[in-house]
């Protein structure tokens, strides 16, 4: 009897322990669920915070700096690069500003005509902006590689404003006409079933210029596109007002571009502590083809791709000025830099150069027309 009284005892303890045990696991059980969901939510909900409620800062045109580093092959800003080393390939400006083999250029350093003999020169060869505006057609073939001295002392506004946009608009219109050449050779690719060994290479160099390292065929076609004339000419007129800043005739800047190293031109109000310099270039040429690899590469100008492929979707017109509304991230000014931007288009109407195209030299830039 003792016995079995023990054991019932014991057989008692141990359905009450039993029942504590799975008590406690009860309680346990939610706190651990809770536990393990934080850590695995926390790091998702950091990067959303941090995405979405940034602090206001100081808008930089950091897209100057990452040129600069990329013409002289140096890296001195390692935050920015690891930020944008996903998406920006530091080599897209290795064949800007040098002479490229077979091109027939004047020699920058051979001596620089007048305002007086390019005037003379344009009125013989029958450049006339009103003919270019009527006729949709301009002649690149009296290209300049420099501005003339002289440009700033003319005293009449308007003539001075007509001389910058007869020198800046044929290699602005060269420019995205070689665009509108790989654009169309680029859809042609698209378009066949095999792509053939001579059109991959080509599409790796285009990856290469355009920053791809993904080599993502959406993403080069979004990049290849052009930068409206009016805009160009914009900016140009903006960043060296009207071609007699010191930058402008020193260096062939003609947007303003900066630079860390020491080829560049020091800005003479800048502050005694700042580094920065404006790029210069060998040819006008180079500048205008740096500044459009610049926002067709740049993450600060991905906004503005996404507006003028939106634009290519609806119409095939670009806006210019629905575009200059996302480059506020161009100018440390931001939002007043695109009200000037707006005000020189407008005041100038510099919209009216938006569809002209540059006579024939080739049968590919016939088909172009």
């Amino acid at each position: 009897m003792v016995k079995k009284k023990i054991f019932k005892k014991s057989n008692k303890k141990n359905k009450d322990n039993l029942v504590n045990y799975f008590q406690s696991l009860s309680r346990i059980f939610p706190f651990s669920l809770i536990i393990i969901f934080t850590f695995f939510v926390l790091p998702s909900s950091i990067n959303y915070l941090k995405e979405n409620f940034k602090p206001n800062k100081t808008i930089i045109n950091v897209s100057k700096q990452t040129f600069d580093e990329t013409l002289n092959k140096k890296q001195n800003n390692k935050n920015l690069e690891e930020v944008i080393k996903d998406s920006f390939s530091w080599s897209i400006f290795d064949d800007i500003n040098v002479f490229r083999k077979g091109e027939d250029v004047v020699d920058p350093e051979s001596e620089r005509f007048s305002a007086s003999t390019i005037y003379q020169l344009f009125l013989d060869t029958g450049y006339d902006l009103n003919k270019v505006k009527k006729t949709k057609r301009v002649n690149i073939g009296n290209q300049l590689t420099q501005l003339p001295k002289e440009l700033k002392n003319i005293q009449s506004v308007k003539k001075r404003k007509e001389l910058f946009i007869k020198i800046v608009l044929p290699l602005i219109l060269e420019e995205n006409t070689k665009i509108k050449l790989d654009r169309k050779k680029l859809f042609s690719i698209l378009n066949k079933s095999n792509t053939s060994l001579r059109d991959k290479k080509w599409l790796d160099i285009k990856f290469k210029q355009y920053g791809l390292k993904n080599k993502d065929i959406t993403s080069l076609k979004i990049r290849m596109d052009e930068i409206p004339a009016s805009l160009a000419i914009a900016q140009a007129a903006k960043e060296t007002g009207w071609g007699s800043s010191r930058f402008a005739q020193e260096g062939n800047a003609l947007f303003g571009q900066w630079t860390w190293s020491g080829e560049g031109i020091k800005p003479a109000s800048v502050d005694k502590n700042s580094k920065h310099k404006v790029a210069k270039f060998k040819i006008l040429k180079a500048s205008v083809e740096a500044y459009q690899r610049n926002l067709n590469t740049h993450p600060s100008y991905k906004k503005f791709r996404k507006e003028r492929a939106i634009q290519r979707d609806n119409n095939e017109k670009l806006n210019s000025l629905e575009l200059v509304k996302y480059l506020d991230k161009y100018a440390e000014t931001g939002a007043e830099y695109i009200k000037v931007l707006i005000k020189i288009i407008e005041q100038n109407s510099l919209t009216d150069y938006d569809e002209v195209k540059i006579l024939p030299t080739s049968l590919k830039i016939k088909n172009l027309i």
